[in-house]
């Protein structure tokens, strides 16, 4: 392995493919726009294909990424899952997706059953309801993760072959653990590092609570993503306690890092997040950075590639 670290092989483990000329991301079509983390997103409201991922990453050593579903027309499920995989087959590229799939619906059993008819498919990510503050969690609230309909869904993951991928926010770490309880051997991946959003000393010191929470269960996985703040650009320096916390809550076999792109090209580029998240690392070992940048990717989307840290089979 060489040992030029900035030159570190990237599997990008969260971005995201879209073409909204066809209609079937409703949210990026021009119409009445969704109430979003970071503000006004006219400026995604493109194709994002993979020239445009590609101009975007040109200088860095990506070499290979997983898509993640787009918030695709809720009447055809299934359809992003059959748009993506002929993409990959005209392209080569994505290596893997994760689908979207609402876990309290009646029609999850078929939906699931659908997603995983496609090879290119890995996961499922259904963003349940969730409370806008701490003090506001309705338990059993329709479509979270308390709802007895929702996890009679969950339970249906491990059986297609799939695992889970959660975005939600901090304060649903109980309920995880819930979750995980009831179905220990489906593996959980948190999304955009259990969304930190505020960075107030009291805010991060509960959102660190949480996420040590969430290492206690060895089926989860946290990915480095999604750390962008609103109105702000992103640096290494808002990001760097973000990154070290999850880390030092995981460790380095049990975090990857994502770019989310297009989405957190609204706060930086695709260079400077990943060349912050080169630098935040800098100080670990050769094995170690492997293992974040590329190792850990391929074991959690079930890549058809070899590991190349040192350490990956000892």
């Amino acid at each position: 392995m060489a040992a030029d670290l900035d030159q570190i092989p990237i599997i990008d483990a969260h971005h995201h493919y879209w073409d909204p000329r066809d209609g079937n991301h409703p949210w990026l079509a021009g119409g009445e726009p969704i109430p979003f983390r970071y503000g006004d997103y006219s400026s995604i409201c493109r194709p994002f294909l993979p020239d445009d991922y590609d101009a975007a990453a040109e200088g860095l050593n990506i070499i290979a990424t997983v898509t993640m579903e787009g918030e695709w027309n809720e009447a055809d499920p299934v359809g992003e899952s059959h748009w993506m995989s002929g993409l990959a087959e005209r392209t080569g590229k994505p290596e893997a997706h994760v689908a979207r799939a609402f876990l309290h619906e009646k029609r999850t059993p078929d939906v699931l059953a659908g997603h995983a008819a496609f090879p290119l498919v890995r996961g499922i990510r259904h963003k349940p309801t969730t409370a806008a503050s701490p003090d506001a969690i309705e338990p059993g609230a329709t479509g979270s993760m308390s709802d007895p309909a929702w996890l009679k869904g969950y339970g249906e993951l491990k059986p297609n072959g799939l695992h889970y991928e959660l975005q939600a926010p901090w304060w649903h770490a109980h309920e995880l653990m819930d979750v995980i309880d009831r179905s220990p051997e489906t593996p959980v991946v948190i999304n955009h590092c259990f969304m930190p959003v505020d960075r107030s000393p009291d805010g991060l010191a509960q959102w660190q609570d949480a996420i040590r929470l969430a290492a206690t269960a060895p089926n989860v996985t946290m990915k480095i993503s999604g750390i962008g703040i609103k109105g702000r650009p992103w640096t290494l320096n808002d990001q760097r306690p973000i990154i070290e916390a999850c880390l030092e809550a995981f460790g380095p076999t049990r975090c990857l890092f994502a770019s989310n792109f297009p989405v957190d090209g609204l706060v930086g580029d695709l260079t400077t997040i990943y060349r912050g998240f080169l630098e935040a690392t800098r100080e670990l070992s050769e094995a170690d950075r492997l293992a974040l940048f590329h190792d850990n990717a391929v074991r959690v989307y079930r890549l058809d590639r070899q590991p190349l840290s040192p350490n990956a089979n000892a």
